[in-house]
């Protein structure tokens, strides 16, 4: 079983982000987000990861939201929000992202994302469901949902 660790935020991760950047498009490259938040009294990151041996093969950033910017889930709670779900191109199909998406439901927590084109099906064989779109809200997204027991999506 692959183990989904905190990543610290610190000029070693910026460095491993970097093969992401070749493999994936660029509007997946987390080094600009990365690179704003390192600093030396942080303490905690929104980057989770995987590594295979020295190398982080595998990479999600979570972030939880608060209550007040609920809109999808009911009742009303903090949610989790999954962006830049990333796999190195030799490494996938092997079970990488499903553990990482696991890994987010451990939280017990809705989650929302917003899939990347062509990645629903993935979304979907892990349990998530197209929100009911809302144009105010969703402003040209197409988010995804997910719901832990006791918790439905919005209408």
């Amino acid at each position: 079983m692959y183990e989904v660790q905190q990543l610290r935020i610190n000029y070693k991760t910026l460095e491993e982000f970097k093969q992401f950047k070749q493999y994936g498009l660029q509007e997946l490259s987390m080094l600009e987000e990365l690179n704003a938040q390192i600093s030396e009294n942080e303490i905690h990151s929104p980057f989770y990861g995987i590594y295979i041996g020295n190398r982080l093969v595998a990479r999600m950033s979570l972030y939880r939201q608060s209550k007040k910017h609920d809109h999808y889930f009911k009742p009303h709670q903090p949610y989790l929000e999954v962006w830049k779900l990333e796999v190195l191109q030799e490494f996938q199909s092997k079970g990488l992202g499903t553990r990482l998406i696991e890994y987010a439901k451990s939280f017990n927590l809705p989650i929302k994302t917003n899939p990347r084109v062509h990645s629903n099906q993935f979304w979907t064989k892990m349990g998530f469901v197209p929100a009911a779109y809302d144009l105010e809200r969703d402003l040209g997204e197409n988010p995804m949902l997910w719901c832990p027991e006791g918790v439905s999506t919005s209408k």
